[in-house]
């Protein structure tokens, strides 16, 4: 059968290529033949075999050809037929693999040696024109992703000093600053540093209506700026961004094997020489043991050896899991492999971090408690001096915060990361801590006569995540942050449970009441708090050991652990990042957690498509043997059911590349 191996899609751009996997339905054509006789090759040959066959067939049966001639058009319809099967069943045979193509030349071969030439002819027609149209069919599949090499501008308008130049995408450097007309496409993975936009970014983030876009914001090679003219200082080479990564990603997940394709692999290596074998006891032992002729008994071995060919159960698999990754790719959602595809779907049991995830993950500071004679002032700035260090959401408000207050902090050094309490730093001679309650160790209790605690208490009561700051031995004030749900999340969960996700798990190192204000307001019922990563990962073993296949679905960067032990790790992409694309198991590619019901829909109905396709082709398989074995059907009539059923598992397959969640 053919390599389903992902080509070399993105070959067309300046990205990463993905070196093409070998394919012995296209490229077969003998070397130095025109170009266009190369392009059409696969074509030619079903068509010199078709048409030889008619005029051998037609032309004895109907208009008195001399069966010598005939003959000779059934010779030519083998050959042209047949080239393709041979050129990759011979070497594979001598190789010592006994594979599909094997069964069909051998059927051939003794059909050729009854003197049934019309109905071997027939046999490798049916068969390379299968051939033929499952190429073109899984080429759907591919394209679905493959086009969006399409999409990558040639070239580009570079500022350099007072002129702007057009240069080559690939001779562009890091930080040089590209200007991006109205209508055009982004040709880089960039920062905006003036003027804004709005940019339809569906080709990357499968988001449907164009976003604005600001200085500061980052955009992606490939996306459309629909109105403006903004500058873009380019962050990533033409072969790291974000489209390179994300084509080659899928490529490779088109190669990963999910459970039941490498079943059907292991089936089909061992059931073709046990056809072989059992094709050959049947041609000995009727003519020894039941008094057949030898030719009858040959007759039904090649009969029986169509009949039990495994092609549809070969394919089946292996299309429906490359037409579920395309459209995944198509709508935002990258699934990098058949096993999570798979995995996907059988998911009960939902684990959410919230700062990033369940909320929008941009803190905002509502309030500075400083204790006496502090200034509120001093309490931001020290903070704000420790956090510009650490990429968490928290520690980025309260620099924002001091920034837009127009303070001027000292820098820091000895950085340490408490990992999920706080950070540690060296400010102006002295230790500097700004963390949760817990990084304190008790001794905020007793601190300024109990205030922190209180403090902390009351804030935490309303709902806000609280940031303690202390220099040496020293409390100076408590910060208080808040962060809102994302638009529409509560009605994410509503659809998850109406796809049968009947358990929700929130997981948070956050306190428990900002925790069970966020649970509450997107309808999650379930909360587990004040978790360290630690923590988290061994809640996610617990669940899926009570609960078996589990999903946890994280920013990519904190839920890193957990994300790896969940037997499905989902990480909210935020367009894309380098650590969301490299930890995850699926990624949402738009940050929009809207996105996983689709997901799980779409998994869950390539499953459904993996069962039916494998029913089928057994069900076939096991009609065609019955009614081969009682010499019920003709040679002819197995050769057309058995290729019929495995155009019908192609066609099935690609019934996902218009999957949707509604109707799906």
């Amino acid at each position: 059968m053919k390599n389903l191996q992902s080509e070399a899609a993105v070959a067309s751009h300046p990205g990463p290529a993905v070196p093409a996997a070998p394919d012995h339905t296209q490229g077969a054509a003998p070397s130095g033949l025109p170009p266009w006789i190369k392009e059409h090759w696969t074509l030619l040959m079903v068509s010199i075999a078709g048409a030889a066959l008619a005029l051998g067939f037609f032309g004895e049966k109907f208009f008195g050809l001399p069966p010598s001639v005939a003959l000779a058009f059934y010779l030519l319809s083998y050959a042209a037929g047949g080239y393709d099967v041979a050129r990759h069943a011979v070497p594979a045979l001598f190789r010592g693999e006994f594979d599909i193509d094997l069964l069909m030349i051998t059927a051939a071969g003794g059909a050729a040696v009854l003197g049934e030439w019309a109905d071997g002819a027939f046999l490798l027609f049916l068969f390379s024109l299968g051939h033929a149209g499952e190429n073109y069919a899984l080429d759907r599949a591919r394209n679905a992703v493959g086009t969006l090499g399409k999409l990558m501008p040639r070239t580009a308008f570079v500022k350099r000093g007072d002129r702007l130049e057009e240069v080559p995408v690939e001779q562009l450097a890091v930080k040089e600053i590209v200007v991006v007309k109205p209508g055009e496409r982004v040709p880089v993975d960039g920062i905006i540093v003036a003027g804004e936009s709005s940019l339809d970014q569906s080709a990357i983030t499968g988001e449907s209506v164009p976003v604005p876009r600001k200085p500061g914001d980052e955009v992606f090679a490939g996306t459309i700026n629909e109105d403006h003219a903004p500058d873009v200082r380019m962050t990533r080479l033409a072969r790291d961004n974000t489209l390179a990564r994300v084509m080659q990603l899928v490529a490779e997940a088109q190669e990963q094997k999910s459970p039941t394709q490498r079943f059907t692999e292991t089936f089909a290596r061992r059931f073709v020489p046990a056809v072989l074998v059992g094709t050959l006891l049947v041609i000995v032992v009727l003519p020894l043991g039941f008094g057949w002729t030898w030719s009858a008994s040959f007759y039904r071995g090649m009969l029986l050896l169509v009949a039990a060919s495994p092609c549809a159960l070969a394919i089946g698999t292996p299309a429906a899991v490359l037409a579920g990754i395309a459209q995944a790719a198509r709508r935002g959602v990258l699934i990098k492999g058949g096993v999570h595809l798979e995995n996907l779907g059988r998911v009960n049991t939902v684990a959410l971090d919230k700062t990033g995830t369940l909320t929008t993950g941009r803190f905002a500071v509502t309030k500075i408690v400083a204790l006496e004679g502090i200034a509120e002032d001093d309490v931001l700035r020290l903070a704000a001096a420790v956090e510009e260090q650490s990429s968490h959401p928290l520690a980025a408000a309260i620099v924002q915060t001091a920034r837009s207050r127009r303070l001027e902090f000292p820098s820091a050094n000895a950085i340490e990361n408490l990992a999920g309490k706080g950070i540690r730093a060296q400010v102006g001679g002295e230790t500097v801590l700004v963390g949760a309650l817990r990084a304190f160790a008790g001794e905020s209790a007793a601190a300024q006569g109990g205030k922190v605690a209180v403090a902390v208490a009351e804030l935490e009561g309303e709902g806000q995540t609280t940031v303690i700051v202390r220099r040496a031995a020293t409390f100076l004030g408590v910060i208080a942050l808040a962060d809102e749900p994302r638009a529409a999340v509560a009605g994410v969960m509503q659809r998850l449970r109406a796809q049968g996700i009947d358990r929700l798990v929130m997981l948070t190192g956050d306190n428990a009441s900002v925790a069970r204000r966020v649970a509450e307001q997107v309808g999650i019922t379930e909360v587990r708090a004040e978790l360290l990563p630690g923590d988290k990962l061994t809640l996610i073993c617990e669940l899926q050991h009570d609960r078996g296949v589990i999903a946890m679905i994280g920013d990519g960067v904190n839920d890193a652990p957990a994300l790896a032990a969940a037997t499905v790790g989902v990480a909210m992409g935020a367009g894309g990042t380098a650590v969301a694309l490299e930890t995850a198991d699926v990624v949402l590619m738009g940050d929009d957690l809207g996105k996983l019901p689709f997901a799980i829909g779409l998994s869950r109905a390539s499953r459904r498509i993996i069962t039916q396709n494998v029913g089928i082709a057994l069900g076939v398989i096991s009609l065609l043997l019955v009614a081969a074995g009682f010499g019920a059907i003709p040679l002819s009539v197995a050769v057309v059911l058995h290729e019929g059923s495995t155009i019908a598992v192609v066609l099935n397959a690609l019934r996902l590349l218009a999957w949707h969640e509604q109707g799906g």
